[in-house]
């Protein structure tokens, strides 16, 4: 009997042994099957993570952000042990026990699978594992890809420590709204640092993995609040919390920004405009598409945030003042239907989904709104943002009176008398509120509209490049398009300082006398005619008064002389194009360039000669912070100087290239500044410090341009139609971005200052007359006398005339203009030079492409 008992005993262990053998072995089987060919997990040493590039200006305010997954990399280090212990709570209690998985939680999921017959699958992945899934795997739940995560994660324990699998799973999880990691949700739910979350708002974060749009704050916030006080229930039973603190925590009301307890940390962030989405452009042309927007990039702009804001508003009060003296309305193009509009609910839904610019606010901010009636003369509006009151907001018959509305057949209807002569209910237009200028009062709402015509602005400082403010059309929620730096544009007489440059620097001066008379020229296209746009000729006259008035004629003439390749090559020296053309009109502005380059060849005048780089960025960090990019290369050679004298500033050492000789830069720096002076600009630019500048009208006026500088920071501005077409016979430079340069200048002059243009070494100064270009004495004042920049040791010659060996056209007006105008006068040499007329100089020109 107690043989048969003990073999009965002996079979069943050998049975158990046996079988213990073959689930050993089965499990070994499996494990070494599924164990070859896995993902090299050694590789999650190097990662990193998809991380936002955030832009920043000078003063560190940030300005903008780009990213495809929202994430802000933090060590493990930083993140508080709050934050950790909720996860961990929430997440894998046994984390820093395991070994990358847990056998009893394993178990216990699946005795319950098997309990409920596969109803109930309750997870029991570890925080390793799901990060292994997470990085190395596929999210799908079939038992091999579990197989493979245990052995992962099983893997990776050996590999990494606790806090390094921690800091990856806490960086990399999705904690929905676009939010990836603890660092970007605790912003975008509380707009907190993690240092600044309290526990219950850690335990609100913690229920998130499972299922972010599960617990989604506003639409699921009962079931959220449930989770969340599971979380803290855990946490103390943990030991991460004493009775106390969750009883008080538990308590707490659910509060996230998505139910407005919170403003969102985006309401600090402007609107994005054409500066930052440049960097962006530009930092993928340099970095790539995916390195920038996964990069972790901290960019420091150049960007003067108020002087952005005034650059804004200068070009769209030009812009606009244009549009509204066209006086036709074109609208939004937007509507809503008419069964949303009987209720306040629907058509604010309908209204906020509709896609109108909202980032202007010139003269205030423009709202969109929509028509919910018309009678009377008058529209009733709904307005975004703007509570409905008892009388209703209106658009009153006199504020629709500037504009006609254009007929399906391309005509224009009669003006508007009122409101329903331009406007029909459901339109979705834009509104802002007119104020008194007295005490700022409401008056009434105003109709407005993004105009049709456009324009670009850009400022930077002259001697280092760095674009202080850029604005590259009316509205970048209107269109994205960077007028400043995309559109390429006929410069118009914007471009003939460059061709007086090469004719200075060819040994020319500002007395130089060029005749100012009709020229034809043969070419495949037929006869050339060019003109001044007085359709003037005023004879002999010097490079000053040519510059400073704009004469066409002269500039061909002189661009002859001097050669067309050589201001070809003065012109990509400057780096305003990279292969100009030779053909003579080019003279004249005719071949098309950028807004952005023109400003950056000026500023090359401005200081002297030396090249800038023009940049939207100073510095530029990786996530690590280290610096991959600075722009500023000069040397300060008596910073470090203790003993520097009081008041004495340091020298600055910038190694640039000289790209032209300081005299001509000064020489030519004068010139421009007689254009404001006396010449097309005088009437507009205004400013309390010494100005130069140029403007630009192309043919029919198409483009028009000005370019001005101070001592120490360049503007430009173009405006034209994005499909070019005729601005109209009154659109000049002078007139259309005069105004724009006067008014952002004022605020610059303000911050910035200014003061006279340094006057380089090696060179004297004689007096001349302006008009005739003769030599006066040192005593000699008057309107026509200018104190002009010789160099040293070349004598110049007065009186000599260039005709640029143009012959003169017999069917030419040549004799009967030029007579008129034309007096023959004694220069300080004793010999005789025939002169344009000093009395009167016509019609302010402009110049451009005639």
């Amino acid at each position: 009997m107690i043989r048969f008992i003990l073999s009965f005993f002996g079979a069943i262990f050998s049975l158990l042994t046996l079988g213990v053998a073959i689930v050993a072995l089965g499990l070994g089987a499996i494990f070494w099957i599924y164990g070859h060919d896995l993902p090299s997990h050694e590789s999650l040493k190097q990662y990193k993570p998809p991380t936002i590039s955030r832009i920043y200006s000078g003063e560190g305010q940030l300005i903008d952000e780009f990213a495809r997954e929202r994430r802000l990399f933090t060590p493990a280090a930083e993140i508080p042990d709050l934050v950790k212990q909720a996860f961990i709570s929430a997440e894998d209690k046994n984390f820093y026990s395991h070994k990358g998985y847990d056998t009893r939680s394993i178990a216990v999921a699946v005795f319950e699978a098997v309990r409920s017959r596969g109803h109930n699958v309750r997870g029991a992945s570890t925080i390793t594992q799901q990060v292994m899934k997470n990085f190395l795997l596929s999210g799908d739940r079939r038992l091999e890809r579990k197989i493979k995560e245990i052995i992962l994660a099983a893997r990776l324990e050996e590999t990494l420590d606790k806090e390094q699998i921690l800091e990856l799973y806490l960086n990399e999880i999705y904690l929905g709204q676009n939010s990836y990691g603890v660092t970007a949700a605790a912003q975008t739910y509380f707009n907190k640092t993690l240092a600044e979350l309290e526990p219950h708002e850690a335990a609100f974060l913690a229920s998130l993995p499972k299922a972010p749009s599960d617990y989604h704050p506003v639409r699921e916030k009962e079931r959220l609040l449930s989770r969340r006080n599971f979380v803290l229930n855990e946490m103390r039973e943990n030991g991460y919390l004493s009775p106390e603190e969750y009883d008080s925590e538990v308590e707490k009301p659910l509060r996230s920004v998505q139910n407005g307890d919170f403003p969102s940390f985006r309401t600090a962030l402007p609107p994005r405009d054409y500066f930052t989405d440049e960097i962006r452009r530009q930092l993928t042309q340099d970095f790539g598409e995916g390195e920038f927007f996964t990069g972790g990039f901290s960019v420091r702009a150049t960007i003067d945030e108020e002087m952005q804001r005034e650059a804004a508003l200068s070009l769209e009060a030009a812009l606009e003042r244009y549009d509204r003296g066209a006086g036709v309305w074109r609208g939004t193009g937007k509507t809503i239907e008419a069964d949303k509009l009987g209720s306040e609910e629907l058509w604010r839904v309908a209204l906020a989904a509709t896609r109108v610019p909202r980032d202007i606010e010139l003269n205030g901010k423009w709202r969109p709104a929509v028509v919910l009636a018309v009678e009377d003369g008058r529209a009733r509006i709904g307005i975004e943002g703007e509570e409905e009151d008892q009388g209703g907001h209106w658009i009153p018959a006199e504020d629709v009176q500037w504009a006609r509305k254009r007929n399906a057949d391309g005509s224009l209807g009669p003006k508007a008398q009122g409101a329903g002569d331009l406007l029909s209910v459901g339109d979705v237009v834009l509104v802002r509120a007119m104020t008194s200028n007295d005490d700022g009062s409401f008056i009434r709402w105003t109709l407005r509209q993004t105009p049709e015509v456009q324009g670009a602005f850009v400022a930077m400082d002259v001697n280092t490049g760095r674009v202080l403010a850029m604005q590259g059309g009316f509205s970048y929620q209107s269109s994205v398009f960077n007028r400043a730096t995309q559109a390429q544009r006929q410069p118009g007489s914007a471009f003939k300082p460059f061709v007086y440059a090469a004719a200075l620097d060819s040994g020319y001066t500002p007395a130089t006398i060029v005749v100012d008379a009709p020229i034809e020229v043969n070419t495949p296209q037929g006869l050339w005619r060019p003109r001044n746009s007085t359709n003037r000729y005023y004879g002999p006259t010097p490079l000053r008064t040519g510059i400073e008035q704009s004469r066409n004629l002269m500039t061909v003439r002189l661009a002859q002389e001097v050669g067309m390749d050589v201001i070809a090559g003065y012109a990509e020296r400057f780096g305003v194009y990279d292969n100009m053309s030779t053909y003579l009109a080019n003279s004249l502005g005719s071949e098309e360039t950028t807004l952005y380059r023109m400003v950056a060849a000026y500023a090359m005048f401005a200081n002297g000669g030396e090249r800038v780089e023009p940049t939207l960025i100073d510095r530029i960090q990786d996530r690590y912070g280290k610096t991959i990019y600075r722009h500023d290369k000069r040397e300060c050679l008596d910073c470090d100087d203790d003993d520097l004298p009081m008041g004495l500033a340091p020298r600055i050492s910038s190694q640039r290239e000289q790209v032209m000789d300081p005299i001509t830069a000064y020489q030519l720096t004068a010139m421009l500044e007689g254009v404001v002076k006396r010449g097309t600009a005088a009437s507009v630019v205004n400013l309390p410090v010494p100005t130069a500048g140029k403007t630009g009208t192309t043919n029919d006026a198409r483009d028009v341009w000005f370019l001005g500088f101070t001592s120490n920071i360049v503007a430009g501005c173009y405006i034209g139609f994005d499909q070019p077409r005729s601005l109209g016979s009154r659109a000049y430079g002078a007139t259309m971005c005069g105004p724009v340069f006067q008014s952002f200048m004022t605020k610059a002059v303000e911050k910035y200052g200014g003061g006279p243009f340094a006057v380089p070494p090696g060179g004297h100064f004689i007096k001349i007359d302006r008009f005739t270009g003769a030599r006066l004495s040192d005593e000699a004042t008057g309107e026509n006398v200018v104190a002009e920049y010789f160099r040293d040791g070349a004598e110049p010659i007065f009186g000599l005339a260039y005709d640029g060996g143009f012959a003169m056209g017999s069917n030419l007006p040549l004799v009967e203009d030029v007579r008129e105008h034309v007096r023959e006068v004694e220069t300080s040499s004793g010999s005789k030079a025939s002169i344009g007329s000093k009395a009167n100089f016509g019609t302010v020109s402009s110049g451009g492409l005639y």
